[in-house]
């Protein structure tokens, strides 16, 4: 019989967590996804770890963090990573964008590609769906999405694109109309995004630290918001230079409302509320007629 954990003295908790054991996890996921977690975070960090300690059957986080740096389950270092992946989102979230990227997309010559860097679950590549129909007309605009995730459950949810119909509610009657199919029966109170639109979108997982991306630009536009402030700046400055070889000339980089990356990169420059363009020193920022 395996001994009972430990219970901290200064918590309940079930599992005994120290300050070393704080470290590790700090240091692994940096190391693994560039995420810097803050000593705010030791909570967090406790409740959705001690999750996986119960699922492994292990008594202690000592144990659990030994057998990620010994590679014994490599499956077990995507857990990892998505326990401690935070995926905050919404349909048309920071709504000011969306509009900008219309008017863009029109002016750029056709195909289209777009770039959802951080994609969760899917409202915002499924957003940025509906924002191409609307702006060309049709539901077979001339525009392709690439949508990635480090973590591949939500990938998983944001594939089926299926959610619950509260959180459409801040969406135009004729928008949900449009654009999304409602459940029947055991399917009540849900609604699936509209084949259509879900042909638009091809979701792949991507670690924006790995040191080779499956996807291929040059894309008219790169969706980077509310990941990098998860990135300290020497991070955030890597990830920013990669993009550019990837952005057409004339190509917009969309941020999140907390983020400011003319700090982190001078290969950009703003161009309105948390819009970027390429900087002209680095080749870009080409003028349309």
């Amino acid at each position: 019989m395996k001994p009972a954990p430990k219970i901290s003295s200064d918590t309940a908790k079930v599992f005994e967590f120290t300050p070393r054991d704080f470290a590790r996890i700090r240091a692994l996921i940096y190391r693994q996804a560039g995420i810097a977690l803050s000593d705010g975070k030791q909570e967090m960090v406790y409740s959705r770890l001690a999750r996986r300690l119960r699922v492994k059957g292990l008594n202690s986080f000592e144990d659990y963090l030994d057998g990620l740096e010994n590679g014994r389950d490599g499956e077990e270092w995507e857990a990892f990573t998505n326990a401690l992946t935070t995926n905050l989102t919404s349909f048309f979230r920071e709504a000011h964008h969306f509009p900008i990227l219309a008017e863009h997309l029109l002016g750029m010559k056709t195909p289209l590609s777009i770039w959802c860097s951080a994609s969760s679950t899917g409202e915002e590549p499924y957003s940025m769906a509906m924002t191409v129909c609307e702006a060309f007309g049709t539901l077979t605009p001339p525009v392709s999405i690439v949508a990635t995730d480090i973590d591949t459950n939500v990938l998983e949810t944001a594939a089926n694109g299926v959610y619950p119909i509260d959180r459409l509610d801040r969406m135009a009657p004729e928008r949900v109309k449009r654009f999304f199919q409602r459940g029947k029966g055991e399917r009540s109170g849900l609604v699936r995004v509209r084949p259509e639109l879900r042909r638009l979108v091809t979701f792949k997982p991507l670690n924006l630290l790995a040191g080779s991306w499956p996807i291929h630009g040059p894309f008219d536009a790169i969706f980077c918001r509310n990941v990098m402030i998860y990135f300290d700046k020497p991070t955030q400055s890597r990830i920013l230079d990669r993009f550019v070889p990837l952005m057409k000339p004339e190509g917009l980089l969309f941020a999140g409302h907390s983020e400011n990356f003319m700090y982190a990169s001078d290969a950009f420059k703003l161009r309105g509320k948390t819009v970027y363009e390429l900087d002209a020193r680095h080749g870009g920022a080409r003028r349309r007629a």
